[in-house]
């Protein structure tokens, strides 16, 4: 994924890619995550700033209203050598700078942690390419930041047997969830609150297609988290000099996608080419989840007889997975426009969301787990 060096919209995967950096360089380094949020907030558990000493950070946890004030704590922390837990109340309104329109209305715990070694099973994973999940003490009987990490079904860390013992099945949940929460582990020789990080690799979509109209589609899916790999047809297009911003290229035949391009993830077919599109659909479903598929209705029926004709009927399962026209109903018309159709109807169907406006949905925007905040 592009490095968008000092974007406040970094998407986490740079963000892991800025902790990384920072390790391998041996620089000092602060990693800032929400770990609890009561009421509203911008950004949920999870979320993630990178600051230097200097102060200059990388990510964001908030839509502005605390980046500058965590940014201040990153030297003291980095003096220190110790994590700590900040909580801001965006709540109070009496008089109080966190009250005074930042956009919130709610409390944020932060944790504050120097980047070191504790880091370095996590900077690996990722790496790899690796799913991980990062078990952090919070408050109990274990000192604030004591750190683990879950992942091939086990508890890896100095941590004692009644915290692996307890943490394992929890861990174990939040990963298979690709989520972040706080939870509570008990044993007979003692308890913790901890928070539980999820880390697994950003999903992948192809954009099946070498027309100017691809790179929207790429620009907007990597800011939003996905790992683009661009598929073009025929070597006629220097794929990596139109579109940078793809985390992969590969150039194969229509027939071949199957075999070329490792199976998982999202796909968009924007060939405009009618022969090449139904090939690649034809790879594609009963495959993917989710495959898009550019161009009008009577386009698809076109293709569904040319499938028959070919003794192929295509079943119910693969054309529920099958999105076409691809996109929701924005209106919109334009390249950019056409492209966040597109997308944004990725989304709901990788966060399992219908489509619909927010005034219209009862209860909180995002999902979420209620627990006590540290401390509580």
């Amino acid at each position: 994924m592009t490095d968008r060096e000092g974007d406040w919209s970094a998407p986490s995967a740079d963000v892991l890619a800025r902790i990384r950096e920072v390790r391998r360089a041996g620089r000092e380094a602060v990693v800032a995550t929400v770990v609890a949020v009561e009421g509203s907030a911008y950004r949920r558990p999870g979320a993630k700033m990178v600051v230097d000493r200097e102060g200059g950070g990388f990510g964001h946890i908030t839509a502005g209203c605390l980046e500058s004030e965590v940014a201040g704590l990153a030297s003291d922390v980095l003096a220190a050598g110790e994590p700590r837990i900040e909580r801001y109340d965006l709540m109070d309104d009496e008089g109080d700078v966190w009250g005074l329109g930042v956009g919130c209305n709610g409390i944020i715990d932060v944790l504050v942690e120097p980047v070191d070694e504790r880091y370095d099973p996590l900077v690996s994973a990722v790496e790899a390419d690796e799913p991980i999940a990062s078990l952090t003490v919070l408050d109990g009987d274990l000192p604030l930041g004591t750190r683990a990490y879950y992942r091939d079904g086990e508890v890896e860390g100095s941590v004692p047997g009644w915290f692996a013992d307890g943490i394992e099945g929890l861990a174990a949940r939040v990963l298979e969830d690709g989520g972040s929460e706080s939870v509570e582990v008990a044993g007979e020789a003692g308890e913790a609150t901890v928070f539980v990080d999820a880390v697994r690799p950003d999903p992948r979509l192809l954009v099946v297609g070498s027309g100017h109209d691809v790179g929207p589609v790429v620009d907007l899916a990597e800011r939003n988290g996905f790992h683009t790999i661009v598929v073009g047809f025929r070597g006629g297009v220097d794929l990596e000099s139109r579109f940078p911003e793809a985390s992969e290229h590969v150039s194969t035949s229509p027939a071949r996608i199957g075999d070329d391009v490792a199976p998982g993830g999202y796909a968009v077919v924007m060939t405009h080419n009618f022969v090449d599109d139904r090939l690649a659909v034809g790879e594609l479903l009963g495959q993917l989840p989710y495959v898009g598929l550019m161009g009008p209705p009577e386009r698809f029926e076109e293709m569904r007889d040319a499938f028959e004709e070919e003794g192929r009927q295509l079943t119910e399962g693969e054309l529920e997975s099958l999105y076409t026209p691809v996109g929701l109903d924005l209106g919109a018309g334009s390249p950019y426009g056409i492209a966040t159709s597109i997308v944004s109807e990725i989304l709901a169907v990788h966060n399992g969301r219908e489509p619909a406006h927010l005034a219209e949905r009862e209860g909180p925007i995002h999902d979420r787990r209620e627990a006590e905040l540290p401390g509580e």
